[in-house]
């Protein structure tokens, strides 16, 4: 494992095993959250098509979504291109599926989740559809906003 060294925050970190799927490495992360309620890091481990939960205190992650070695796919089950992840108050969490061009919603505990926005598999241009959403954010109505990366826009999907 490797840690960083940082004056302020001591010791941290995860990965640095080597690319790979097992619970002490990472493939690619590109998005994080940070937990404060249960001291962890969610990261959109992108090329191992999931999400996984670090909590600081631990050695190895826990998976929150996706496949757990890593396969992609275009189910309930599976994402593909994990590139963010947010979470409402209720503990909800929605996944920005990257190259299923669609946002993921999964509910509080759950492993199957339910397409909310996009078309699994299918992309374009017109405001059903997606072409890469990369990043996924909540305002305080809990509307959510889209980064739409290949169709250079952000989108604005009312209360789910």
């Amino acid at each position: 494992m490797l840690y960083a060294k940082n004056a302020t925050y001591g010791t941290v970190g995860l990965g640095g095993q080597g690319l790979g799927v097992n619970r002490t490495q990472l493939s690619y992360p590109v998005g994080i959250y940070l937990d404060y309620v249960s001291n962890s890091l969610l990261i959109a481990n992108y090329e191992a098509d999931n999400v996984v939960r670090w909590i600081r205190s631990e050695r190895l992650w826990i998976l929150m979504a996706g496949d757990i070695n890593g396969f992609a796919g275009g189910t309930s089950t599976t994402l593909r291109g994990v590139t963010d992840m947010i979470f409402d108050p209720m503990g909800n969490m929605y996944v920005a599926d990257r190259n299923n061009h669609r946002v993921q919603l999964f509910m509080s505990g759950e492993y199957v989740g339910k397409t909310i926005a996009g078309v699994t598999g299918v992309f374009g241009i017109n405001a059903s559809l997606f072409s890469r959403p990369w990043c996924v954010k909540l305002d305080n109505q809990l509307n959510l906003y889209v980064a739409d990366a290949y169709n250079h826009r952000v989108q604005k999907f009312l209360r789910y």
